[in-house]
C-alpha cells in the first residue's frame, strides 16, 4: 500500500489521477488518508460504531465504484467522498427502525477519571448531539461539517453546493436554532425534575 507521508511526491491529486485509472493502491492511499474523517462525520449522523464502521465501508465502495467519473474541478476530493458519506447516512437513518439495544455509550470509563465528571460530559454530549439532530437538515448539516469534521467554509460550500457566504447564515441561524432548542431542552428537564 502507498504511504502518502512516505511519499511527499505522491500528493492527492497524483492519487486520484491515479485512482481514476483504477490504481487500487492510489485509492488505498486515499482511503487511508480521508477514512477517519468519513467515519466520524457518518458516526455522528448514526451514532453507532459498527453501523457507521460499515457505512465508511460502503462509502468508499460507492466512491472506489465512481472513481473513474470524478473530476478535478479545485475543490478538495475530500468533499467528493463527504457528500457520498452523508447521503448514506441520511439514507440510513430513514430506513432505520426503531431500537431496543443498548447504547454503546455505556462503556465503563471508571479508569478515565472522575466517574461523575465523566458521566456528566457524555451527558452533556448526548444532549447536544440529540439537539443537532434534531435541527432541520441542512441547518444539522452544516453544523456536523463545520464543528465536527471542522471543515473550512469552502469546503463545506462544496459539499453542500452552495456559496460561502450562504454557508455562513446557514451556519448562524443553525446556532440560533440550536442554541433555542438546547433551552428549550433545558427548560423541560427542569420542569419535569420540579
Amino acid at each position: 500500500m502507498l504511504d502518502v507521508a512516505e511519499s511527499p511526491e505522491l500528493d492527492e491529486r497524483t492519487l486520484i489521477k491515479r485512482a481514476v485509472k483504477r490504481d487500487r493502491e492510489a485509492f488505498g492511499a486515499l482511503y487511508n488518508k480521508h477514512v477517519s474523517r468519513v467515519y466520524r462525520h457518518i458516526y455522528y449522523m448514526v451514532g453507532n460504531p459498527p453501523e457507521a464502521e460499515d457505512l465508511t465501508a460502503q462509502a468508499f465502495l460507492q466512491a472506489w465504484q465512481a472513481i473513474e467519473r470524478y473530476q478535478i474541478r479545485g475543490a478538495p476530493f475530500v468533499s467528493w467522498l463527504m457528500r457520498i458519506a452523508h447521503n448514506l447516512g441520511v439514507s440510513h437513518l430513514r430506513s432505520r427502525k426503531p431500537s431496543t439495544e443498548l447504547p454503546e455509550t455505556l462503556v465503563d470509563r471508571s479508569r478515565e477519571g472522575n466517574p461523575d465528571d465523566v458521566l456528566q460530559r457524555q451527558a452533556d454530549g448526548d444532549r447536544v448531539r440529540e439537539a443537532i439532530l434534531r435541527l432541520r437538515e441542512e441547518h444539522r448539516r452544516v453544523i456536523i461539517l463545520r464543528f465536527v469534521q471542522d471543515l473550512a467554509y469552502r469546503e463545506v460550500a462544496e459539499i453542500v453546493g452552495k456559496s460561502v457566504p450562504a454557508v455562513r447564515v446557514i451556519q448562524h441561524r443553525a446556532l440560533n436554532a440550536l442554541r433555542k432548542q438546547m433551552q428549550l431542552d433545558e427548560e423541560q428537564r427542569a420542569a419535569a425534575n420540579a
